[in-house]
């Protein structure tokens, strides 16, 4: 597909291995019991920031190869929810690290901005420690990555900063998936975040469904099927690898702002794939679970529809490991993609 993807403004890269101890006056998560981890199992989360999923679909398998690869042998849904309140980026990842809804007065992470704010962490949000992904695998004795594109994601080394064992940071998308690449293929960590903007970035600047987003979205599939190429050719990734795949919202298309209430915005895909994986949709896998049609149900519902915040759990539940403390998406880790 011809694009136009023009250069970005800055590029800042930051890795931090083994953080040493917390930001002054930080809320985090107090040291947990150890319990090995269980298994050789490894789960990749990726995080597509503002990936309509009507962009797959109009891509198709020529120019979205990979999306559709993933959904092909994957079990998945491209009718996945956001967090009910809000679906703008720190709300949401947010919820996908704690398996927490946003408001904090019904248990929730309290996180509701959506800008860098360095003196604060997700406990300083929620008004106490908040348990992550993260905080669960390191306290099994595993290691932890988190890769992302935006600078503000320093609010979560800041959170658990010795639970998140390496965290890198460049808006080069192209850098920081070679980044993680390398980090799969050359250390064994149990858990590794992922978290790519472009088509995010470019929906801002020109709108959704834009011919500038569709090349975002489609140039952010190439990279990504850099990386399972090299799952492809890693026999130990590829046995024991699983990827979990979703965003923290869609993009309305010829908007460049989010409304909580716009089909568009609220709908995502969320599809895990690789070891462990058997291929069909989540919601014939998951009778507990229902599809929610155009509607965008409250936390209420009897049946929940399947939602991004299910990733932190579900990669725990893959990892052998038990669910985040708090947490009330997939808490029963009942999500079933085998």
């Amino acid at each position: 597909m011809a694009s136009r993807l023009g250069p970005l403004v800055c590029v800042l890269t930051l890795t931090l291995l083994v953080p040493t101890g917390a930001a002054s006056g930080q809320t985090s998560a107090p040291p947990l019991e150890r319990e090995p981890v269980p298994s050789a199992m490894r789960v990749l989360a990726i995080s597509v920031d503002g990936l309509n999923t009507d962009a797959i679909r109009r891509l198709g398998t020529k120019d979205a190869p990979t999306f559709h690869r993933l959904l092909r042998e994957g079990a998945g849904t491209l009718n996945a929810r956001t967090e009910y309140e809000q679906n703008v980026t720190l709300p949401n990842h947010t919820g996908m690290m704690t398996g927490r809804r946003v408001d904090r007065k019904h248990g929730g992470h309290g996180v509701t901005w959506d800008d860098d704010r360095p003196r604060m962490t997700v406990g300083k949000a929620a008004g106490h420690s908040v348990e992550s992904v993260f905080s669960v695998v390191h306290a099994a004795g595993g290691t932890t990555a988190l890769f992302s594109t935006k600078e503000k994601f320093a609010l979560y080394q800041r959170s658990w900063p010795r639970s998140i064992d390496r965290y890198s940071m460049t808006e080069d998308q192209a850098q920081l998936v070679r980044w993680a690449t390398s980090d799969l293929v050359s250390t064994d960590r149990p858990f590794t975040f992922l978290h790519v903007s472009l088509p995010d970035r470019f929906g801002h600047a020109y709108g959704g469904m834009s011919k500038q987003y569709l090349a975002a979205v489609h140039r952010t599939d190439r990279q990504l099927g850099a990386l399972l190429r090299a799952v492809d050719g890693d026999p130990d990734l590829a046995d024991h690898l699983t990827v979990i795949l979703t965003a923290d919202h869609g993009f309305m298309p010829g908007r460049t702002t989010h409304s909580p209430k716009v089909l568009a915005n609220y709908r995502i895909p969320f599809v895990a794939w690789g070891a462990g994986v058997s291929h069909g949709d989540l919601y014939a896998l998951n009778p507990d679970y229902r599809d929610p049609g155009t509607t965008r149900p409250t936390y209420a519902a009897r049946r929940q529809p399947v939602r991004n915040g299910d990733q932190g759990n579900l990669a725990l539940d893959l990892l052998g490991l038990r669910a985040i403390k708090g947490s009330e998406l997939d808490a029963r880790q009942n999500l079933d993609v085998s």
